[in-house]
């Protein structure tokens, strides 16, 4: 076994788990693996991505309390809080996958007047392999804002998560793919700074980001090395904002 990580409880400060820490050699096998399967992905259609991810919704509700427990275990947040996280997860999931067909449908423009004689449509599709930085405070809520879209939008997606809560996004992992047609759609990694940083040079097509503003920052410049597109959500700076998430 190559390096190890722990995550630590807040409430106690004992170690709720130990996680591998994912160099950047096996980074990109991960996304390499992700880009293999994106095209069989795409090919299911909106249809067959759309069955995929309800079915993925229903094992997360079925199995409702072992991840709200992790995610109170390894966040410090009540279980009730942590219950109520996994439900507006599991609405993401639900949305995408009813309406991504409506979403990205080729649609009509108007060419203009100096065009008038001929059309202009609009045509969506999936990039291929997407990856995702989340954040600790809301472990499976916010990363799935960007997992569940991209999903269904017929891109493979590679996860990682805070190192924080480096067990929720392996659970996310291991719940995906017991109900996953085949391997390489969804992917976790763990580690910690440098595993991010191997992920924003590594060969995906977009990154999406949840955290503090000065690691914002950050991924932009790695993302910047290789012309990889970033979605950024950055800390707050308001009274309430959570520490760890300051800039």
């Amino acid at each position: 076994m190559g390096k190890t990580f722990t995550s630590i409880n807040p409430a106690n400060g004992q170690i709720a788990g130990r996680y591998p820490i994912f160099t950047a050699k096996e980074v990109g096998l991960v996304v390499d693996q992700a880009r293999t399967a994106a095209n069989d992905w795409s090919s299911l259609g909106f249809g067959g991505r759309k069955k995929v991810l309800l079915n993925w919704s229903t094992h997360i509700i079925d199995n409702v309390e072992a991840i709200s427990e992790l995610i109170s275990l390894e966040t410090g947040k009540p279980l009730s809080d942590a219950r109520l996280e996994v439900a507006n997860a599991v609405n993401h999931i639900g949305w995408a996958a009813r309406h991504a067909e409506e979403i990205m449908r080729t649609s009509h423009r108007a060419p203009g007047a100096l065009m008038a004689n001929m059309s202009a449509t609009v045509e969506r599709s999936p990039l291929g392999v997407v990856g995702v930085i989340g954040p600790w405070n809301y472990p499976i809520f916010t990363p799935m804002g960007s997992i569940a879209y991209a999903l269904a939008a017929g891109n493979t997606v590679v996860f990682k998560p805070s190192e924080y809560t480096p067990g929720v996004g392996m659970w996310m992992d291991e719940s995906f793919n017991a109900i996953a047609p085949f391997a390489g759609i969804f992917t976790t990694i763990t580690g910690l700074g440098e595993t991010g940083n191997a992920l924003c040079t590594s060969a995906i097509n977009k990154l999406s980001f949840t955290g503090s503003t000065r690691t914002a920052k950050l991924v932009a410049a790695a993302c910047a090395t290789q012309m990889t597109p970033v979605v950024l959500e950055c800390g707050g700076k308001d009274p309430v904002s959570c520490s760890r998430c300051q800039p």
